[in-house]
């Protein structure tokens, strides 16, 4: 069994979903395992990953007006509010959502299906560099 691991840095815009999926899929080519378990890890606590459909853009539109629904930007609601109205909302969303996926890796690549892709789904209003750690083991 091999290890490897490595950093992306994804510039975000705002808040949004931001597809991933084509510098994890070159990094994984790369390193020649063709089986194995891929994690794919964010290090923030104002983001998060999903895996959700790569093929229609009103997919990531719908789910960035859902989860404004969901957890509003309300300071009056939350106690943390030293960073602005919308990073406690980042916070809980981000803990609803997750910052941890596991991929199977099949045939030297992500067993992602057909119209799946890895988000990094920015919950914050301005624009940040954001951190996702891989670690590939296989052989």
């Amino acid at each position: 069994m091999r290890q490897a691991a490595t950093t992306l840095v994804i510039e975000t815009s705002g808040a949004g979903l931001v597809e991933v999926t084509v510098p994890i899929r070159r990094w994984v080519a790369g390193q020649g395992l063709e089986t194995g378990l891929l994690t794919v890890f964010c290090r923030h606590t104002s983001a998060s990953l999903t895996i959700q459909e790569n093929a229609d853009p009103d997919v990531q539109a719908d789910l960035l007006r859902f989860f404004r629904r969901l957890v509003p930007e309300t300071q009056s609601l939350y106690d943390h509010t030293a960073e602005g109205p919308d990073d406690m909302p980042a916070h809980i969303r981000s803990a609803l959502t997750g910052v941890s996926l596991s991929i199977p890796v099949m045939d030297g690549a992500p067993a992602l299906g057909t119209w799946q892709g890895v988000y990094l789904f920015e919950h914050r209003a301005r624009p940040h560099r954001r951190e996702i750690v891989l670690h590939l083991f296989g052989e």
